[in-house]
């Protein structure tokens, strides 16, 4: 990283990370000037464009596009849900009964429904 007279680096050290599909995930390193927003570094990363609108976020938290980035952040570019987890988890939890999922899975003899 190069430095300013101040001491102050002239440019920032980020990573942009795309999980494309699953289990593949492609990674960029940039080097991006002060002041730099989550837009410019997908711009310069994997031409993503601010009217594609995609959910992002900084180490694992929701960020937006106009989000300044500190030195060492790492873009997250997430891929949409295809199926909602609260629904998945009904989904399941009506397929397995109740009697073989959470607490109702492990009942000790002779205790009562549920401990």
């Amino acid at each position: 990283m190069a430095e300013k007279g101040d001491g102050a680096p002239a440019t920032l050290a980020i990573t942009v990370v795309a999980c494309l599909a699953p289990r593949e995930v492609r990674e960029w390193v940039l080097d991006l000037p002060v002041g730099a927003t989550v837009a410019d570094a997908l711009r310069a990363s994997c031409g993503v464009e601010a009217g594609d609108e995609p959910s992002v976020g900084i180490w694992g938290r929701a960020a937006s596009l106009d989000a300044v980035l500190q030195p060492l952040d790492r873009v997250e570019i997430y891929r949409p849900l295809k199926v909602d987890p609260k629904v998945a988890r009904r989904e399941r939890f009506a397929r397995q009964g109740a009697r073989t999922t959470g607490l109702f899975a492990r009942r000790r003899p002779g205790g009562k429904s549920g401990y």
